[in-house]
C-alpha cells in the first residue's frame, strides 16, 4: 500500500480550484455551486434555506446573493451580521463551508448595479404583494396577478427595487472537504490566509 502525500502547496491548489468553480457557477443554473445553503440565527436558533449565488469576488473571497428586504433571512441578517454558507458538489464529492460576516447593500450604488443585472422575470419576486413567509388565508402565487403569464415591463419591475437587497458575505473562515475512499482531504483557510490541515 502506498500512502498518498498531501502538502500545503496541494491544498492551496485545491482552494484556488474551488474558487474557480464558484466563479463558473454564477451563470450556470445547473451547476452544483449555483445554489447554496445559507444558515442564519433566529432567536438563538439556526435557520437554513437555499439561495442563488449571484457574484463572487476573489482575494479577498466574497460571495453575493439577492434577497427581499421583507424576508425572514434579511431581517435575521440585519440583526445578526453573521451566517454560514454551505456548498456541495455531489459528482466531485467536495464540500465548501464558509463562516461569514455580512454586509447589506440596500438602495446604494452596489445594489443598483445588482438590480440592473436582474432579469425582468426574476424581478417579479420582489413585486410580491405579501411579505415572504407571511401567513395567508389561501394559496396565492405572490407575484402580481397581471404578470402571471408575462414578464413585467421595465417600469413595472422597478417597483420591486424597494424590496431588493444585495447581500455581501465576507469570508472569515473556509472549511474545504474532499471525500476519497483512501482518506479524505480537509483543511481550513482563515481570514489572514493561514492554512491548516483538519482531520476529516
Amino acid at each position: 500500500m502506498v500512502l498518498k502525500k498531501i502538502n500545503k502547496s496541494d491544498i492551496l491548489k485545491i482552494y484556488k480550484r474551488e474558487q474557480d468553480y464558484l466563479l463558473k457557477a454564477i451563470k450556470k443554473a445547473k451547476d452544483p455551486y449555483h445554489i447554496f445553503s445559507l444558515s442564519t440565527i433566529n432567536n438563538h436558533h439556526p435557520e437554513s434555506r437555499i439561495v442563488v449565488l449571484r457574484n463572487v469576488q476573489i482575494n479577498p473571497l466574497k460571495l453575493y446573493f439577492n434577497s427581499d428586504i421583507r424576508s425572514p433571512k434579511s431581517i435575521q441578517l440585519k440583526k445578526d451580521r453573521v451566517c454560514s454558507a454551505l456548498f456541495y458538489d455531489q459528482i466531485r464529492r467536495v464540500q465548501l463551508r464558509f463562516k461569514c460576516e455580512v454586509n447589506i447593500h440596500y438602495d446604494n450604488d452596489i445594489s443598483k448595479i445588482a438590480w440592473n443585472k436582474t432579469a425582468l422575470q426574476s424581478r417579479k419576486c420582489y413585486m410580491a404583494p405579501f411579505n415572504p413567509s407571511s401567513r395567508i388565508e389561501s394559496w396565492h402565487p405572490n407575484i402580481p396577478i397581471d404578470c402571471i403569464d408575462r414578464d413585467p415591463t421595465l417600469d413595472e419591475s422597478n417597483l420591486g427595487y424597494n424590496n431588493f437587497m444585495h447581500i455581501e458575505l465576507n469570508i472569515i473562515k473556509a472549511d474545504i472537504l474532499e471525500l476519497h475512499y483512501d482518506g479524505h482531504v480537509r483543511f481550513e483557510v482563515l481570514e489572514n490566509n493561514e492554512i491548516n490541515f483538519l482531520s476529516a
